[in-house]
């Protein structure tokens, strides 16, 4: 614990000493870098002695009013979400560090050097907060670091509109957070109070819940409150989006959590999980599938992964309340672990598409291509990321996805009908993701690195220096040994999970879900997928020997004389049979102008893959509420009197309101 403080403290000078450091851009950057890796040495070794078994810390700092105390702690549940921020805090600050130092001398990189640390040290305290005031704090200045970085690039239109949509976003959630724990109030403040329960009654405790599941689920981009993340993960620099997605969306996932301690059983988190999971998947790896925008389909996969990871604690808090042990831990297992894996996935695959985005200028995949000659090393290290992330055995994708597969068959074939047909409907929904998945990540590897540069800036492509490839290849290593090392992690999500278990309200026997199967199953995969790596090594020096001797020649081009990279599968043609398939709601919106002249002149095709729950839902709401609004402007006087007649109005109204429920004794 008291290294976790050592680490804000030292996160927070390093981010005061790189803004000191002012246009000394290299300066700034090394500073915070290193003051984020100092943070990460502090904070993990206590994450991971907490998920072996250490006691919960809790510690009470005296504060000036009106917060008076602040309470800090330490419990299994904020541990298994520090070590993610501490390992990919520090690799995304020695990246991003390398990765704008060709804009140092049109940026002051003072500043994002700043809210970075400053961003880090929000998030730790959010996740050390025991008590209501201090979390609140902490996570308002967590998105308004955030913020900051993704408006890093504001001179670019659609970079502002991206940090609006997440500021108000991010806000709308903070009031529903807010009003949580107003309900919850009379509890007291403190973690301890709120997880106690008390006289607050049920219908509140219900409605706390779903405001909490709101509020958080705005921040964990869960369908339809992911609108967001697209925009901001697609405007932010490349290690920003990292960190985002691999740690801050997560600690959306972490409220959710920290909120069913407070409330119980008062919301079946089960079948609420389990439904907006499945949902969160489909709709979100549906829309990565058409995007032209590579950091933007990587955004949608994270709504997808997100999903993936939320039905894992559906199944998970469905069977402990139902009293099975053994099926709640492969949820739970699959759930946790999934949320590891897809920190170290997506981490890898928004550095690869920052590296990219460095060696080639775009991020537009009709813009890019044969990116594997050109940039071997981030071509390699991003296939990797691809197989890892669309769910392929034998990386870190396919161990969560399949004790979460494990979980929902055994689940399904155990309940009664009425509840385990749900069950057995969500494998055949999470194969549909994972098949998608592929399809998703062909497309992007195969566009952006294979075949003929389509665009200029692809023709010219360089490779990224070691200081952005190697952030990328530990991350890789991370995504090859977790298969293997998840036998073992599974015993320090032991507590986690009996934490989770307490609070869904089970019986005492069904408070310790059992781990051994979990355990059992990852053994069984760890050794499958040694064998597959064994054979990929066998298959590879066979090809290498037989290729030995290999001359180069053109590919045949049909006949044509002069192929062109136009002759390509573009991203769009790749996606078109697929896309046709997904409901309305889902589809992008192509016009093809329709000319009826026997000589018709140039047309031009346009597609507009807005995200729909934008285009047919908020746009549509956010103008309406405008336009109302909009009519009360005569109250826009500009005279002061007229305003403070106004103030004058208000505490009338307000102190005769209180005076008659005195009178009437209801007060």
């Amino acid at each position: 614990m008291i290294g976790c403080l050592i680490a804000v403290g030292v996160l927070i000078a390093s981010a005061g000493a790189a803004l000191a450091a002012g246009r000394r851009a290299r300066a700034a950057s090394a500073i915070a870098a290193c003051g984020a890796v100092g943070a990460a040495a502090l904070t993990l070794p206590e994450a991971i002695a907490a998920l072996a078994g250490s006691p919960p810390v809790e510690l009470s700092i005296a504060w000036a009013p009106p917060i008076d105390e602040l309470r800090l702690g330490l419990d299994p549940l904020s541990a298994f979400f520090i070590a993610p921020l501490a390992v990919l805090g520090a690799i995304c600050a020695v990246y991003g560090a390398f990765y704008l130092d060709d804009q140092r001398a049109r940026r002051l990189l003072a500043v994002p050097a700043c809210f970075y640390n400053l961003l880090l040290a929000a998030m730790l305290v959010v996740l050390l907060a025991r008590d209501a005031i201090g979390f609140v704090i902490a996570w308002e200045i967590m998105t308004l670091a955030s913020y900051f970085l993704v408006t890093f690039d504001h001179d670019q239109s659609e970079v502002r509109r991206a940090g609006w949509v997440y500021l108000i976003a991010s806000h709308l959630g903070v009031a529903a957070i807010l009003s949580m724990f107003l309900l919850l109030g009379e509890r007291g403040f403190a973690f301890a109070d709120l997880a106690a329960g008390g006289s607050v009654g049920g219908g509140a405790v219900t409605v706390a819940g779903i405001l909490g599941l709101i509020g958080f689920g705005v921040k964990a981009g869960l369908v339809p409150l992911h609108v967001w993340l697209p925009e901001a993960h697609a405007a932010a620099p490349s290690h920003v989006s990292a960190l985002m997605s691999g740690v801050l969306i997560k600690l959306g996932l972490y409220g959710i959590l920290r909120t069913c301690t407070f409330v119980g059983d008062a919301v079946p988190w089960g079948p609420v999980l389990l439904t907006v999971g499945v949902v969160g998947a489909l709709v979100g790896i549906s829309l990565a599938l058409y995007q032209r925008d590579l950091k933007r389909a990587l955004a949608y996969s994270s709504v997808e992964n997100i999903g993936i990871a939320t039905i894992g604690l559906g199944v998970g808090f469905w069977a402990t309340s139902a009293h099975g042990p053994t099926i709640a831990a492969l949820g739970f297992c699959g759930g946790l672990l999934h949320i590891w894996s897809h920190t170290i996935m997506k981490g890898l695959m928004f550095l690869g598409a920052g590296s990219l985005l460095h060696g080639a200028g775009t991020r537009d995949l009709e813009r890019m291509g044969g990116l594997l000659g050109r940039m071997p090393r981030t071509g390699a290290l991003v296939l990797l990321g691809t197989v890892a992330i669309a769910g392929l055995p034998p990386l870190s994708g396919f161990t969560s996805e399949w004790l979460i597969y494990l979980g929902l068959v055994r689940g399904g074939s155990a309940a009664e009908s009425a509840v385990g047909l749900p069950l057995l409907f969500a494998v055949a929904a999470v194969a549909t993701v994972g098949a998608l998945a592929v399809l998703c990540f062909v497309r992007l590897a195969g566009i952006a690195l294979l075949g003929a540069p389509r665009g200029e800036g692809a023709a010219r492509a360089h490779e990224s220096g070691r200081g952005m490839v190697l952030p990328m290849a530990v991350l890789a290593a991370l995504a090859v040994a977790l298969p293997f090392a998840a036998p073992l992690l599974v015993d320090g999500l032991a507590p986690v999970l009996a934490e989770l278990g307490a609070s869904a309200g089970a019986s005492a026997g069904a408070r310790a879900p059992s781990t051994a199967e979990a355990q059992g199953a990852l053994v069984e995969l760890a050794e499958v997928g040694l064998a597959i790596w064994l054979g990929i090594a066998a298959v590879f020096l066979l090809v290498r020997r037989l290729t030995r001797q290999r001359r180069q020649a053109e590919t045949w081009g049909c006949g044509y004389l002069a192929p062109s990279a136009r002759m390509q599968y573009s991203g769009a043609s790749f996606a078109e049979g697929i896309h046709r398939l997904l409901p309305s709601i889902l589809r992008a919106r192509i016009h093809v102008p329709y000319r009826s002249e026997l000589f018709p002149p140039p047309a031009d095709l346009t597609v507009n893959v807005e995200d729909p729950f934008t285009r047919a839902a908020y746009e549509p709401l956010l103008d309406r509420l405008a336009r109302r609004f909009g009519q009360l402007r005569w109250v826009q006087r500009g005279l002061l009197h007229v305003y403070i007649l106004y103030m004058v109005l208000a505490a009338v109204v307000t102190i005769a309101i209180v005076s008659l429920r005195d009178f009437w004794g209801l007060g």
